[in-house]
């Protein structure tokens, strides 16, 4: 094999005084070759995005590195000044972000920001500029690309933003492409896409990939090789499949062991006599102000004439890719927004002609669990005060409420001395355990779930639907669970309904759907889960040494 074009010697990152341990990275060494895709792996915290932010110099304020080499092409860029540093952004190393929407500027256009990339390292003439984009706008199969250079980033979906920020990475045609997670936020077609098109062009261009990932399902597709990290260090590296199918290491057992087979397990029969939550032919529309380009006002139909019916016990996935409506039909349920018309049926009582104080006894009875468990918890409020809310506006005494609070933290697997915390002290995860004893505070019939493990790490999105799950077989909760994650469907539902540009096209046991799916958006989806193989994989662990839980 010829010289590594990227070589990590010895690095060790250390955080600011005050942090919880000394070091971002200790000691880590990776080599990333021309021609090959090398995976980083590993959870929030574990070192992987200050890795690859410290290969282009744009590490955190009071993050350095204190010891060790980044070599490119046998230059120590860690040494490098600021100017070259800016000279090789982009001309031979590039970066695709996690969140195009923060990394793109929202008040210039992206052909205007894939210009500046061109103009600050060419001397091109401005047509030549803006024939260059247009070609990289083809290139990774943006629709209209011309049209599409006046556009700015709102106007564009979570994919066509991501393929943005890919255009601008390739525009100089660079040796090194670093990935930061670039499909954690998209719908599982979406991240099929995107993860096809960074395969093609580094296999096209021959460039060397540093792909940065939680996500062992997205390895299995583009990775030639993978290195694993946990709390800083490398604890694992070596070819896909020796990692995938023999991992040495417990934290690499437990991250693949994490991952939620594809194959929904054996579920028990449930009572199907008594429906607890209906929706009767809901509608629900949206008026945007015209399309992209001018033109009369458009609307979007988010719900169009959508029956569900749930029962009690029972949990029923809601799946679809971004803009399916699943997340407004769960909304219009739970009466956050108001639908247009249909029925929205609590047993036998039509919630939607309800006011707004008519609605308000049957309030407690639906209770929802929301997808960030960042932005959903008041940071200005004690853990205690925000769970001890819900019941004290329903008339319960504040000293039962809080003693109450206390409960739902051991419920959900928390100490009880957590009430008198706030919500920044708490990981993520935490978060989310947090945000459900909110919800079952007010001991709710039924609980509406909106992409409640979307935002978590593999491990932790694996405790969390488990407590799910033990919760409500203990309380016989009814639960409404919205995903785009097929794999999660699969084990936490009892029946899936599948929808698409507002509509549900597809309803059924999970299992039954699964194993033959009637509608072809049905087929495309499943067919688009990144690394169906991991399921064997992660049986075989589970049925092995029993390293993972």
């Amino acid at each position: 094999m010829s010289a590594p074009i990227l070589e990590i010697r010895n690095l060790t990152i250390d955080l600011p005084e005050g942090a919880d341990r000394p070091h971002a990275v200790r000691d880590v060494s990776l080599d990333l070759h021309r021609n090959e895709i090398l995976c980083l792996v590993g959870e929030s915290g574990s070192g992987k995005s200050v890795t690859s932010r410290s290969i282009i110099g744009l590490l955190a304020r009071g993050v350095r590195p204190s010891a060790g080499q980044v070599l490119f092409r046998g230059e120590d860029l860690l040494r490098a000044s600021p100017k070259r540093l800016r000279e090789l952004r982009g001309s031979q190393i590039s970066m695709i972000f996690q969140e195009p929407m923060t990394a793109l500027n929202p008040l210039k256009s992206v052909g205007d920001q894939t210009e500046e990339v061109i103009s600050v390292h060419t001397g091109m003439s401005k047509a030549k500029r803006m024939a260059r984009i247009v070609e990289l706008f083809d290139a990774v199969q943006l629709p209209e690309p011309r049209r599409l250079l006046r556009a700015y980033p709102h106007q564009l979906s979570g994919g066509q933003r991501q393929r943005a920020m890919i255009a601008m990475a390739l525009a100089l045609e660079p040796a090194v492409l670093i990935a930061d997670e670039p499909t954690t936020a998209l719908d599982v077609t979406t991240q099929a896409q995107i993860l096809a098109l960074i395969k093609g062009i580094q296999a096209q261009r021959h460039m060397g990939v540093l792909f940065v990932t939680h996500d062992f399902g997205v390895v299995s597709e583009i990775a030639d090789r993978v290195a694993v990290m946990q709390r800083g260090s490398v604890v694992e590296s070596g070819s896909t499949a020796q990692v995938l199918r023999t991992p040495r290491h417990d934290y690499t057992r437990l991250l693949i062991g994490s991952i939620p087979s594809l194959i929904p397990p054996e579920r028990k029969p449930r009572d199907d006599s008594r429906p607890v939550l209906s929706a009767v032919a809901l509608c629900k529309s949206y008026r945007s102000g015209g399309s992209l380009f001018g033109g009369k006002d458009r609307i979007a139909h988010a719900a169009k004439g959508v029956n569900l019916t749930i029962h009690r016990g029972e949990t029923l996935g809601l799946v679809g890719e971004s803009g399916s409506g699943k997340s407004t039909v769960a909304r219009c349920l739970a009466r956050l927004i108001d639908a247009d018309g249909g029925r929205i049926l609590l047993g036998d009582t039509d919630l939607l002609p309800l006011s707004r104080r008519q609605l308000r006894p049957y309030r407690r009875r639906i209770q929802m669990v929301f997808q960030d468990p960042f932005g959903s918890l008041n940071p200005r409020r004690k853990v205690g005060k925000l769970i001890a809310e819900g019941p004290m506006i329903h008339g319960m005494p504040e000293r039962e409420a809080m003693s109450r609070a206390c409960e739902l933290l051991e419920l959900v697997g928390m100490d009880r001395r957590a009430v008198d915390r706030y919500p920044h002290e708490f990981s993520g995860g935490q978060r989310q355990r947090i945000g459900i004893a909110r919800a079952l505070a007010l001991e709710p019939e039924v609980l509406v779930a909106d992409e409640p493990v979307s935002a978590l790490d593999v491990s932790i999105q694996a405790q969390v639907l488990k407590l799910l799950a033990d919760i409500r077989d203990r309380l016989n909760l009814t639960m409404l669970f919205i995903t785009h994650d097929l794999r999660v469907a699969a084990q936490v539902c009892d029946t899936i309904a599948v929808m698409r540009l507002g509509e549900i096209v597809e309803c059924g046991p999970t299992g039954e759907v699964y194993a033959s799916p009637r509608h072809a958006y049905t087929r495309e989806l499943l067919a688009a889960v990144p690394g169906k193989e991991m399921g064997l994989m992660v049986r075989e662990l589970h049925e092995g040494a029993g390293a993972c839980p």
